[in-house]
Parts: C-alpha cells; sequence; structure tokens
C-alpha cells in the first residue's frame, strides 16, 4: 500500500465515525433491561439504614426510579423539576443515592427538599452495576408489573416528564 494512502484512509474513517454521530440524541443510551423485569436488589433505605428496599416491595405501582447523588452537579439542575412533579403529586418519585455518603446526600436533600417517596442507597455502586448505571443522574421508568418501560440518561425536564414519563407511567406508549 501506498505510504500517502495511509493517512487519507485513517482521515476517511475518521471522518466516517464523526459523521454517522451527527443528529444522534446523546441521552438515547440504549438500555438492555428496557422490557425486561427490574433486577432484583434489597438495598438499606436512607432514612433508616436498617430498613430494607426491595424491587418486590415497589411493585404494585408504577414509579421512576431516580439516579441521584449529592456531588453530582446535573443532579442539582434536575431537582427543582423533581421537586414540582413530588409537590403535584403527580409521578411516584423513588430515589436511588448512588455512591455517596449517607450524611451527604441527607445534607442534601435537606438543603434542596425532598422529592422522593422512598430512597434506596447504593454505597458501593454494584447494585449501579446491575442497573447498567452510566451516571448520574438518570432515571428509569419501572411499570406496576416491574417491567422496566424507560431508561433516561441526564437531567429530566419538565417537557420529558411530560411527553415520555407520564404517558409510560400510564401505560400509553
Amino acid at each position: 500500500m501506498n505510504r500517502a494512502a495511509i493517512p487519507l484512509l485513517v482521515f476517511v474513517l475518521i471522518g466516517f465515525f464523526l459523521w454517522s454521530g451527527i443528529g444522534k440524541d446523546p441521552h438515547l443510551v440504549p438500555s438492555p433491561l428496557v422490557g425486561k423485569p427490574v433486577p432484583a436488589f434489597d438495598a438499606p433505605a436512607l432514612a433508616d439504614p436498617t430498613r430494607r428496599i426491595t424491587a418486590q416491595s415497589l411493585a404494585g405501582t408504577p414509579y421512576v426510579l431516580n439516579v441521584f447523588a449529592s456531588w453530582c452537579v446535573s443532579c442539582r439542575a434536575e431537582h427543582p423539576v423533581l421537586m414540582e412533579y413530588a409537590r403535584k403529586g403527580e409521578i411516584k418519585l423513588i430515589g436511588f443515592n448512588w455512591k455517596d455518603q449517607p450524611e451527604d446526600a441527607n445534607r442534601w436533600l435537606q438543603q434542596f427538599g425532598n422529592p422522593y417517596q422512598d430512597i434506596l442507597t447504593d454505597l458501593d455502586g454494584r447494585l449501579g452495576i446491575d442497573f447498567g448505571v452510566y451516571g448520574a443522574p438518570e432515571s428509569f421508568v419501572i411499570g406496576a408489573d416491574g417491567t422496566v418501560l424507560y431508561k433516561h440518561v441526564g437531567p429530566l425536564s419538565a417537557e420529558d416528564i411530560e411527553t415520555i414519563v407520564k404517558p409510560k407511567l400510564a401505560g400509553k406508549s
């Protein structure tokens, strides 16, 4: 192969990969969990670590499992939206405190408010691995039967909740 052709080939390959990513939504990270049962879990509650929260204890009502942490800057941006929907009582929010010290999480919730009906903790991140968590914030829409209906990467906006989350919770899409 001609030596001059190698840089051209590299340039063409890089250009192809860059072009193929144009217009794709970075929040649409496919999850192998969508359409499958929520991973089995048994995690301590943030408010009382002696109390356990399990997939079975949350079954029966659709909910949003929101991954957050006190150290997460984007979680702070998302938080007012979650507080508003919690105030309205329109969606059931379960917190998933990920790789965070409980005292830091409690202080953060005291400062900014607690939109969650319950909060499970994942101090070492192992449960996050089962859920395929890439980072915080992420949210999972879980059906009443425990099926993962949708995964959202990044902060939820009011538009996301209205156009995607609420219809999925209602079984409309």
